[in-house]
């Protein structure tokens, strides 16, 4: 008998509970943003992945001082970050009202982006960032320095502490240092290669405006051309095409890479899930390009290969979250007209119309760069037409697949859907080899967020292979089917795509070829941080103490010792060699609130194309060599 895939709810007498006045309770804005602060953050999480709520907070400040920096006040800004901990960050912009200045700090609803002639084309619009920030940090302090006064005031996990104002020599501007909360983000650390990019990504949107980030300068002077060249791993096959017009600004190249890859911006925010600017970029740049050829080009042939950013000003920019990660408008001003003014164009209008004159222009005055891009899209398409028979019937047969699909355990929530936004953003997937692992993460997982995909062996080392292999083997097609990433990343049902390996070489070499097969064919899933490993935990140390177990669970040699001395006499010490091993009671507490990820991350020095022929290429005997000139004898640890 098959098995159905559709997930349902065991039937349950259901106790109805009492519900009484006691049950009514009112929580003031700093209560309810640390009760619900998925509401407001997203997940909280420990720093080590790049969408963690301690980010976010150190955004929702970024967000407030370039907006100053929009708005022409201020060109520098220091960020510090002491012990990977505590963060301070100093604009030079008008500094916040100091009349008002307690209230902009902890009142929901209350902020100075609501009026339209202090602050236009913002990103902090919603009155609530700052109040996040300052509700969940155990310490929290912001500073106005405003004509010749300053006035401070300090808080603790959103209560005030203190309030002061006195004479100042300092320029204006606005001081804010937060300390999250350890108690809600726990053992977190700012990691500050996540914090780099963070900056990065606001100085290649705001020309002019320069960042001191621990002491060390980052700046852009040629905007979203430097973004490309900065993120690109592969050559691109022309210079890169940059345009501006009012309020859009858009770049763009082809290279040999499969797939499509995009970033996109609205008011200085980067869209990391796209939206309605993105969506319209995609359209229109392949039915222009098509338009000047005036040949029946597919529009997927057009795309393949391309890398391209777009960044839109917006008058009241309407995002599907507070985290302000997709743009969910079509409108690009106001959808009421104010002050008698008619409405303008959408947002897929707007993008199209510059789209048309610009790329069209531009094309027309460089046929090198329009030949150039002719052979890639003519490459394409050649490839696409050769595997198109194979393509067709892989198709149909994943289809078919994915309605009883035994390798697929799928979730109820997947990243885009409407159901809920916090349950979609920690949607997942688990890659895993063998009936045992798989077995085990199935009766851990939440099935709400975490769906398990089994591979039957080995999969197929993909390097220096053509897409055609993608939908000939059966793993691979199925697994594309899964993500839905045939068309692009847009369609991507997982925000985390993790690989779940046992910790020994045949674990390690499957890895390798998993990372081989997205870099080959999907390199954007690994630029856009949705790759990661599992860690599981290596050594179980336990020691029976008055009939329970007292048992820690160790991810390394260092943590194995530091366990034995704790736990002696004479612990118990268990080696994983395998997922399968890992009891599904025990498993549960490895991939739940506190599982430990290693994000998979690709930029421009990793030089990739060297590693995969050094490693996934046939020089046998040159890798050979490598390891025996480097091999490690493991010993048996569990016999000490």
């Amino acid at each position: 008998m098959e098995e159905n895939n559709h997930l349902e709810l065991p039937l349950t007498e259901a106790v109805t509970p009492e519900y009484t006045d006691e049950n009514i309770r009112h929580l003031d804005d700093m209560e309810h943003i640390r009760v619900r602060s998925g509401m407001y953050i997203g997940r909280l999480g420990d720093g080590q992945q790049n969408d963690d709520g301690i980010y976010v907070l150190l955004k929702e400040v970024m967000d407030n001082s370039i907006d100053e920096f929009k708005m022409g006040a201020g060109k520098k800004i220091e960020v510090n970050i002491e012990d990977d901990l505590r963060v301070s960050v100093r604009d030079y912009g008008r500094g916040i009202p100091q009349g008002k200045l307690i209230e902009a700090v902890s009142k929901l609803n209350t902020g100075g982006k609501y009026d339209s002639k202090a602050f236009k084309k913002s990103v902090g619009l919603n009155g609530v960032g700052i109040k996040a920030v300052n509700a969940l940090s155990s310490h929290f302090e912001v500073a106005s320095f405003r004509d010749g006064k300053v006035r401070r005031a300090t808080f603790e996990k959103g209560k005030l502490i203190s309030d002061s104002t006195e004479d100042s020599s300092e320029e204006n501007g606005t001081y804010i240092f937060f300390e999250p909360d350890d108690t809600l983000f726990l053992n977190y650390k700012f990691q500050s290669q996540f914090v780099e990019t963070l900056l990065r990504n606001y100085t290649y949107l705001n020309i002019g405006l320069t960042f001191l980030y621990n002491g060390q300068k980052i700046l852009s002077r040629h905007g979203l051309e430097d973004l490309l060249k900065d993120n690109m791993t592969s050559e691109g096959l022309y210079d890169i095409v940059h345009l501006k017009g009012e309020d859009i600004e858009i770049a763009f190249t082809h290279t040999n890479q499969y797939g499509e890859e995009y970033y996109s911006f609205v008011n200085g925010q980067h869209t990391t899930q796209g939206g309605t600017h993105q969506s319209a970029l995609k359209e229109h740049i392949a039915r222009t390009i098509k338009e000047f050829y005036n040949k029946n080009q597919e529009f997927s042939d057009i795309r393949n290969g391309i890398v391209a950013a777009i960044a839109i000003d917006v008058e009241e920019p309407m995002f599907e979250s507070q985290t302000k990660t997709k743009l969910g408008s079509n409108n690009m001003w106001p959808a009421i007209p104010q002050e008698n003014k008619p409405a303008g164009p959408t947002i897929n209008k707007y993008v199209g119309d510059f789209v048309k004159t610009e790329v069209d222009n531009f094309l027309h005055k460089n046929p090198i760069v329009a030949e150039t891009m002719l052979q890639k899209i003519q490459e394409s398409e050649k490839e696409r037409k050769a595997i198109a028979g194979v393509t067709k019937l892989a198709r149909e047969r994943a289809k078919k697949a994915n309605l009883h699909n035994r390798k697929l355990r799928d979730c109820r929530f997947h990243l885009n859907d409407a159901k809920g936004k916090e349950q979609e953003t920690q949607s997942c997937i688990f890659i895993t080899e063998g009936d045992s692992a798989s077995g085990s993460i199935t009766k851990s997982r939440d099935v709400n967020t975490q769906a398990v995909f089994s591979l039957r062996g080995k999969p197929l080392n993909s390097y220096g292979l053509t897409k055609k292999v993608v939908y000939e083997n059966e793993e691979f097609n199925l697994l594309q089917a899964a993500l839905n990433i045939e068309d692009g990343m847009e369609g991507l049902r997982y925000n985390k795509v993790i690989v779940a390996t046992d910790a020994d070489v045949d674990g390690m070499h499957i890895r390798l070829l998993m990372i081989t097969f997205f870099l080959q064919f999907f390199p954007d899933l690994i630029k856009k941080g949705h790759v990661y490993i599992l860690q599981t935990p290596l050594f179980r140390v336990r020691n029976r103490k008055k009939g329970v177990y007292e048992t820690i669970y160790c991810y390394t040699d260092e943590e194995r010792l530091e366990a034995i001395e704790k736990l002696s006499p004479n612990p118990e010490i268990t080696r994983f060699k395998g997922l399968g091993e890992i009891s599904p009671d025990e498993f549960k507490n490895f991939i739940g609130k506190d599982m430990r990820l290693e994000q998979v991350s690709l930029k421009k020095n990793d030089l990739v194309k060297e590693l995969l022929e050094f490693y996934m290429g046939k020089n046998t005997m040159e890798r050979q060599n490598f390891i025996i000139d480097n091999l490690v004898v493991e010993e048996d640890i569990t016999k000490e």
